[in-house]
């Protein structure tokens, strides 16, 4: 499921470089891992920058692990897009992969200028002030929903990361 992201999809990843990350907390959930415990998800710090584009948004969150397991985020899901695309960040370019770690005691941090979530095919333009919901699936745990709200497209949180 490997796809090639064109021009237009590097100039909104561009812009949103200027956005950071934070916002509010929402959403956790458990599951099972295998072995020396069990991974204990948590999400906080998600947003959306209102989009500049019709078809394209990005998101941005945290998901932190305070259990003994590593897990990793294999897909999102969302009733505001066609598809949900997770993307990695390394030396500036941007490209998707099938997942991410999130490990044991530890976070996995979607920002951005790093990796993060791509809203592609959007089934209706968000606006600042609106909340998106989205679903995170994990190869150990069970699904975490969370309510991202829609920040201004040049936003930056006075905290966080």
């Amino acid at each position: 499921m490997s796809r090639r992201l064109g021009p237009a999809a590097l100039v909104i990843a561009g812009a949103l470089a200027l956005a950071g990350c934070g916002g509010s907390d929402s959403g956790s959930g458990s599951g099972s891992g295998s072995g020396g415990g069990k991974a204990e998800l948590s999400v906080g710090s998600a947003y959306m920058p209102q989009p500049v584009s019709d078809e394209m948004a990005a998101g941005f969150l945290t998901v932190t692990n305070k259990g003994g397991t590593a897990d990793e985020l294999t897909s999102v899901t969302s009733d505001i897009a066609g598809q949900v695309t997770v993307h990695e960040t390394t030396g500036g370019a941007m490209r998707e992969v099938e997942s991410l770690k999130v490990p044991a005691h530890g976070e996995l941090i979607l920002k951005s200028g790093g990796d993060h979530l791509m809203f592609e095919q959007l089934k209706r333009k968000p606006k600042e002030g609106q909340t998106v919901s989205v679903e995170l699936h994990f190869a150990r745990s069970g699904p975490v929903k969370v309510e991202m709200p829609v920040k201004p497209a040049t936003y930056t949180p006075k905290t966080g990361h």
